[in-house]
């Protein structure tokens, strides 16, 4: 049976209104709402590193233009530059959409890759969400506090070399689908941000050694097959680990639920009628 196709995607011109009307109320929050952004960047590092982490930047991606995943370098290098070195005081919200602005031709951004009514198509500026992955990531292991993250609601490709759990990123559309998260603690933090030939790199570090650390990891991810569709499921725990007394747990918190439409055919999955 054939889905119906959502009134935006009827009627272009009602999707474009609608984007913009967002943006608007986006812009009003940011300039005359109560919170503090991070905007002071360093290039001298904080002294002390919490989390690092790499992503690859070409992968296997069965069917799809692989010009798109050369121009998302382009992309990525762009914002790299406009993120790289922030300083987040206590009391600062950190906004990935602020920092970065809106990709467009003019400021250099290519057509990259983006997920969007179910699809993975070609965008301005697409493939930015690997930036927002790797930060979420490195802040899933620290004591910063996440005030808004979105996940895309379908999977397109399989598992190529995963070795983050799956769910475990945060998608943005500027600039109403924004990554954000909040410095409710007494330390300063910073993101560093670079590409090598191969991956985007990064790391997150602080002002003072803290002695206690995070594992994240993953449980019960199950494939599962309702009526003639396939979807994929999990939970990301984190554990809280003291450092200096052999990685002793004090507290275990399960982090979200992640439950997705995938649109290719896994090797294995329970069947459900």
């Amino acid at each position: 049976m054939k889905k119906r196709k959502l009134l935006s995607q009827q009627h272009p011109a009602l999707y474009f209104i609608a984007v913009w009307l967002r943006r608007i109320r986006r812009y009003g929050s940011w300039y005359f709402g109560r919170k503090k952004y991070s905007k002071h960047r360093d290039a001298q590092k904080l002294p002390f590193r919490v989390k690092k982490h790499q992503s690859v930047l070409l992968k296997k991606l069965g069917e799809s233009d692989m010009q798109l995943q050369i121009n998302k370098i382009t992309n990525l290098r762009i914002a790299v530059g406009k993120v790289d070195g922030i300083i987040i005081h206590p009391g600062e919200t950190f906004s990935f959409c602020k920092l970065v602005g809106l990709p467009t031709r003019r400021k250099g951004y290519l057509e990259g890759m983006e997920l969007s009514f179910g699809k993975a198509r070609p965008g301005i500026g697409g493939g930015l969400c690997q930036i927002s992955n790797l930060v979420h990531w490195l802040v899933m292991h620290s004591p910063l506090t996440v005030t808004e993250r979105y996940h895309h609601s379908f999977d397109p490709f399989p598992d190529d070399g995963r070795v983050l759990p799956f769910g475990s990123g945060a998608t943005v559309f500027y600039n109403y689908r924004d990554y954000q998260f909040t410095n409710n603690t007494p330390y300063t933090f910073q993101v560093n941000l670079w590409l090598t030939d191969k991956c985007l790199e990064g790391e997150l570090r602080i002002d003072q050694e803290l002695d206690f650390a995070y594992h994240v990891f993953e449980k019960d991810h199950q494939f599962l097959k309702i009526g003639e569709e396939f979807y994929r499921k999990n939970e990301i725990w984190r554990n809280k680990i003291l450092k200096f007394e052999g990685g002793k747990i004090v507290d275990a918190e399960l982090i979200t639920k992640n439950f997705a439409r995938v649109t290719y055919t896994p090797d294995t999955y329970i069947a459900h009628s």
